[in-house]
């Protein structure tokens, strides 16, 4: 048997319970990990609220990614070996001592690297790729806005335009925050509780607008995002918050610009393989040669996850919050 963090209802960070659970085992394209550290993102707090947007593939077992070691693998899988240190993205299950996850979701983890900073690679990398590099597009030498700039997403989301040759815009609700973008590689850090971002940016662009955005905040910046963009340039959004906002049409047509919104855990397998795919060969280098670092703002033990929920939803937090099993020590 194995213990994980289970709810039986949705509430507050104390339906968390730490529960001992049927044992997992890999089929034949999946891989058990041993798991070491997982990484707390804002999509468990809202499956444990039961205010998920895909609420009909909430599971009892929150965490969708995680770092460990490689404790079985399946027939049919050739690149992965019994005792490797990796990381995952997950569907669900990584509020747990063990997973099975298909190995096509499965990343190497870099030598020096350690598990808590590793369980947050994922999700964040994973998202940013996606989003900015498959969708949007962009490339060295264009401008992005990244909103969030202390988030788990906005955090990577920053260094690795940066380190692509991007010329990066972000904001922050503090200057704290925006203290901390430009260490990350912002050449423009906006504070958005005493600054209009929309007229920050488009004075760091001389009026033109950006090249790309990359939206953690939903509805209510829309129309704000609309009018940062440039020319032929590209709105993407991970965030439903905010209900039904109008989409000015003509603004989208006059600038030849397009949206796109996504959620990455609903997607089918072959997509999460194809971005696991370019994060692999096109993100991984840059966290091997420290481009990129991935933000802990704290480490809990894993059966005090409830304390971990509390924590992100308190706000403050720079970098993302991880729990950690006892085989992390």
């Amino acid at each position: 048997m194995t213990k994980a963090i289970v709810f039986d209802h949705t509430g507050p960070p104390e339906v968390l319970q730490w529960r001992t659970v049927p044992p997992v085992a890999a089929a034949p394209h999946e891989v058990v990990i041993d798991i070491e550290a997982t990484g707390v993102n804002n999509a468990d707090l809202l499956r444990r609220r039961g205010q998920y947007p895909n609420g009909a593939r909430t599971q009892k077992i929150l965490g969708l990614e995680c770092a460990g070691r490689i404790a079985q693998t399946g027939s049919d899988v050739t690149e992965f070996a019994i005792g490797e240190r990796v990381c995952a993205l997950l569907d669900s299950g990584g509020y747990a001592e063990q997973v099975c996850v298909a190995a096509s979701q499965v990343i190497p983890i870099p030598a020096d690297l350690d598990a808590a900073h590793a369980a947050i690679i994922p999700e964040a990398a994973c998202t940013v790729y996606s989003n900015l590099a498959m969708i949007a597009g962009l490339k060295r030498g264009q401008t992005v806005l990244i909103h969030g700039a202390t988030g788990g997403i906005g955090s990577f989301a920053v260094q690795w335009a940066h380190a692509i040759g991007a010329i990066v815009i972000t904001t922050a609700s503090t200057d704290d925050g925006t203290d901390i973008a430009r260490q990350l590689g912002a050449d423009t850090a906006i504070n958005y509780r005493s600054t209009d971002f929309v007229a920050a940016t488009l004075d760091a662009t001389d009026g033109r607008g950006v090249d790309a955005i990359l939206d953690v905040v939903g509805a209510d910046y829309l129309d704000r995002n609309l009018h940062c963009l440039a020319d032929d340039g590209h709105l993407v959004t991970i965030s439903g918050r905010g209900g039904s906002p109008t989409l000015d049409l003509s603004l989208l047509l006059a600038r030849r610009a397009s949206v796109s919104a996504t959620l990455l855990n609903p997607r089918p397998l072959d997509q999460k393989a194809a971005i696991i795919d370019g994060v692999r060969r096109d993100v991984v280098p840059l966290l091997e040669s420290r481009a990129i670092t991935p933000l802990v703002h704290a480490e809990i033990p894993m059966h005090d996850a409830a304390k971990a929920h509390a924590m992100l939803e308190s706000g403050g937090v720079v970098g993302r919050v991880v729990l950690t099993t006892a085989k992390s020590q």
